[in-house]
């Protein structure tokens, strides 16, 4: 089975959902069990890609998450969303 290209996976499923799409930005981090996948928009897009009650959110990790390998030495994916509060 061929690998899943997380990052172009997240692209696709995101792109759509802004109205700013030169805004998004995908960076990765690695950590011990995880590889961390920051998503960045323009800030009037984020209350979009996170969606009423954080719905829109909860999909898009549910659909990364499900296309990554399961193989057993296989780092789990998490999607982080940067609101800009911080």
């Amino acid at each position: 089975m061929a690998e899943t290209n997380v990052e172009s996976l997240i692209r696709s499923l995101v792109t759509p959902l802004l109205k700013y799409p030169q805004a998004l930005s995908i960076s990765q981090n690695n950590d011990g069990r995880y590889h961390h996948y920051i998503i960045s928009v323009d800030q009037s897009d984020v209350g979009r890609l996170i969606g009423r009650q954080g719905h829109v959110a909860a999909a898009l990790r549910t659909v990364v998450e499900g296309a990554q390998s399961r193989r057993a030495n296989s780092k789990r994916v998490r999607l982080l969303i940067n609101d800009h509060r911080h």
